[in-house]
């Protein structure tokens, strides 16, 4: 009879009760140890600040699985709050301290999975340690926040960090009706995006009332006793609140791997093979401490989401109990709400292109959600990415309100399948008026695109067109409608209705570099192909028109 296995398996939430679940589906007989630093083993992380905002009406709604339930279910041998100190490689143990007893004891191994996670950055200053600056990680920290909210004892919060939990925290103590201040060190919010795909996200703020402030960090809390009374920023300002949460980002935590000798990859952190396999035998990794595979960039990347952690630890199970799967990487698809504005990312970002070195062209398009005639369509600008040479999709970005999920993930999936722009124009997408259109935004999205990769047409961003104005004299003309020019015109703009331009091309000069814009750039698109049959030779047309220009001028305000 086969040898029966003893998993390891340390850490829980996404990437440990994953593997430690496949483990079991795919060996009923083998030992399977599940040791949990903390009081939760498996509890939805995403959900906490939606908790705190009682969109999420109950705590044990967060709590996924319990030692007892994954027994029952997994026949799992689940510890919590039990710290793994060590792991002993060459002796195939780890060095386990019961937190609640003080306790210390060994455990053999025949394989162990590290899925320890991050831990969050929290700079030594003075005060920082005050009771009423949290961190929003666990059910606890949830618990703790909620509970003091709603004992009246928090009128004012200052936020730090305008990332994913800085700002769905925001949304959330504004729903509780507690006035925010929400401080980031960068020149916006969502880093990660390019800067005038976050305009919306940053104008909804203001329109909720958040005292949003850009390019300042903190220095200090002014505490009296315990207590918290104001945090004071880089540039002097003091700004008192009632209660501090931290959200300035998190670190892979590497520290139980390097104690036992495991390679770091370039971004620090454990270093993995597509099994998950680390560089010590027998010993696997998964979750949001491991360096994985970007599949855009081809290079290695640290992301620490829930999706990539979750599909990681399926693997990492498998493999640890003799079975052969593979990670493929992953390229950071994400998606945030503040109000009624989403913003949604999948793959590189323009600035992640320019620092990579990638030769790559840019599209923006503004569509509805579904057919304009059906009631209460809510437009998107779809800022698309190629590949110059190729058309192939390097990334995405989304911002709007309804169906914005639905189309990044579209996006998302043709990243996964190589697939070039000229593809997106073939998709076949459900089409009925309360869900989309004839031609979905994505299907525009790419025939934009594949015009240009094509050589159908020429097109400036919205940056090109500022930049050729500072440069020299250019022919900028507006085909919207008159009505439409009361609520703004690029400074310069000579104004001819798209149905009036053939009868009024003795207006413009022919000689002359021109750009046609519109409102979002598809009446601008027919412009120009009419002004190119009539001599028009150095044309341009502005991608994401009068919408995409006035984000652009936003960014650079806001900046």
């Amino acid at each position: 009879m086969e040898n029966k296995q003893t998993i390891v398996v340390i850490g829980g939430v996404a990437a440990g009760a994953s593997a430690a679940a496949k483990a079991r589906r795919e060996d009923e007989r083998a030992t399977i140890l599940v040791y949990e630093k903390g009081k939760y083993v498996s509890f939805a992380n995403c959900g906490l600040p939606y908790y705190v905002g009682n969109e999420i009406m109950q705590e044990r709604a967060l709590l996924l699985h319990t030692p007892d339930s994954l027994k029952t279910r997994f026949n799992l041998d689940v510890f919590v709050e039990h710290e793994v100190l060590e792991i002993k490689p060459e002796e195939h143990q780890v060095v386990v301290k019961n937190l609640q007893a003080g306790e210390t004891f060994t455990q053999s191994y025949d394989k162990v999975i590290l899925a320890t996670g991050t831990k969050p950055i929290v700079p030594n200053i003075d005060g920082i340690h005050s009771r009423n600056v949290h961190l929003l990680r666990t059910v606890p920290d949830a618990v703790q926040i909620k509970q003091q909210i709603e004992a009246g004892n928090v009128k004012k919060a200052v936020v730090v960090g305008g990332g994913f939990i800085g700002l769905e925290a925001v949304e959330n103590l504004h729903r509780q009706g507690v006035s925010v201040t929400l401080i980031e060190k960068a020149d916006q919010v969502m880093t990660p995006f390019d800067r005038e795909m976050v305009v919306d996200l940053e104008d909804m703020l203001q329109k909720l009332r958040v005292e949003v402030i850009l390019n300042n960090g903190i220095t200090k809390f002014v505490a009296q006793g315990d207590r918290a009374e104001a945090v004071q920023l880089e540039d002097g300002t003091v700004i008192h609140a009632d209660m501090f949460l931290l959200s300035i980002g998190v670190r892979p935590d590497v520290t139980l791997a390097e104690k036992a000798g495991i390679e770091l990859g370039a971004t620090r952190a454990i270093a993995v093979n597509g099994r998950m396999e680390t560089s010590i035998p027998d010993i696997y990794a998964a979750g949001d401490a491991v360096e994985i595979h970007h599949r855009v960039s081809g290079k290695s990347a640290w992301i620490p989401l829930a999706g990539p952690a979750n599909k990681q630890g399926r693997v990492a199970g498998a493999n640890a109990v003799g079975r052969s799967m593979e990670f493929k990487g992953a390229y950071g698809t994400s998606i945030v709400r503040v109000g009624n504005v989403v913003a949604a990312k999948t793959g590189l970002s323009e600035k992640e292109c320019i620092r990579e070195g990638m030769d790559y062209r840019v599209t923006y398009n503004y569509h509805g959600n579904h057919a304009a005639y059906y009631p209460g369509s809510e437009g998107m600008m779809i800022k698309l990415i190629a590949e110059q040479q190729t058309g192939r999709i390097l990334g995405a970005q989304i911002v709007g309100g309804a169906g914005v999920d639905k189309r990044i993930d579209v996006l998302a999936t043709a990243i996964y399948g190589h697939m070039t722009v000229e593809d997106l124009e073939h998709l076949d997408l459900a089409y009925a008026p309360p869900f989309g259109a004839a031609k979905d935004p994505i299907i525009m999205a790419g025939m934009t695109h594949a015009n240009l990769y094509r050589a159908e047409g020429n097109a400036y961003t919205p940056a090109q067109v500022a930049e050729q104005m500072e440069k020299k004299d250019i022919q900028i003309v507006d085909v919207r409608n008159e009505d439409e020019w009361a609520v703004g015109m690029i400074p310069g703009a000579i104004g001819i209705p798209l149905p009036m331009l053939r009868a009024r091309l003795n207006e413009l000069d022919p000689a002359k570099e021109t750009v046609v814009y519109c409102r979002s750039g598809q009446r601008s698109y027919f412009a120009s192909r009419i002004l190119m049959q009539n001599g028009f030779q150095n044309l341009k047309n502005l991608m994401g028109g009068y919408l995409g220009w006035t984000l652009f001028q936003k960014s650079l305000k806001e900046s």
